[in-house]
């Protein structure tokens, strides 16, 4: 479980010591809104969720949950991750940020870096984005960063209606992107 780096943020693999920061998150109004209640109030909690989600996926696939710090002060501003979804075909690509973190590139900046390290170092062929349908910019951004609207679709056991973006890469493209990193 390697970190990440792009010029202003590192992404590093979420842990327990990162508990306390994503209660925070997941209990932010836009994530509430626009992600959902995990009802996850207490650290304990949390730290349950971390140990049975995100730990055994990276523990799998090598990749999952990254938590965002900013370079310039060690804040943690945010999340973006890679996940074996049920009910998504291909990896889905997610991301948040509390708000004071927003509007400034941060989101962009971290996703679009995940999203070149998905297809070219974990060799992914197909990323997949969900989004509500009000969460007008998360759609911009999928898009921004090369996944095209595919359909409405909705998750094993939930109700609510979704936006299901899709990337697929062609095994041609991956060479050349391989090559031109080498070049």
């Amino acid at each position: 479980m390697k970190k990440l780096e792009t010029e202003r943020l590192i992404l590093k693999p979420t842990t327990l010591a990162d508990a306390e920061f994503i209660r925070n998150l997941f209990l932010s109004p836009k994530w509430i809104e626009f992600i959902g209640d995990r009802k996850l109030k207490t650290i304990e909690e949390v730290e349950n969720y971390i140990e049975t989600k995100f730990t055994p996926q990276f523990e799998r696939l090598g990749y999952g949950n990254y938590t965002i710090i900013r370079k310039s002060d060690g804040e943690k501003i945010g999340s973006c991750g890679l996940y074996d979804r049920e009910g998504v075909n291909g990896i889905d690509i997610g991301f948040a940020l509390l708000p004071d973190f927003e509007k400034k590139g941060y989101g962009f900046e971290s996703v679009n870096h995940l999203k070149e390290i998905a297809l070219t170092d974990f060799k992914l062929t197909q990323l997949s984005g969900i989004t509500s349908t009000k969460n007008k910019a998360s759609q911009a951004l999928l898009m921004k960063i090369g996944l095209q609207f595919e359909k409405k679709i909705i998750l094993p056991n939930e109700t609510e209606e979704i936006l299901l973006y899709t990337l697929i890469q062609e095994e041609s493209h991956l060479h050349d992107i391989n090559r031109t990193i080498l070049v």
